[in-house]
């Protein structure tokens, strides 16, 4: 590893989100999961 390398990646804050390299697509699959089971939670209690 270069000087430039190790200082480009000790640059980057990471904040403890997602990994870069992870699955992107089991993202958006949950991710409309949740909006789904939220939307029949709503209309199941009335709210709408």
């Amino acid at each position: 590893m270069t000087s430039h390398t190790a200082t480009a990646t000790a640059a980057r804050a990471r904040t403890g989100g997602p990994q870069d390299d992870g699955p992107k697509i089991l993202e958006h699959v949950m991710g409309w999961t949740l909006v789904v089971v939220i939307a029949m939670l709503v209309v199941q209690l009335g709210l709408l």
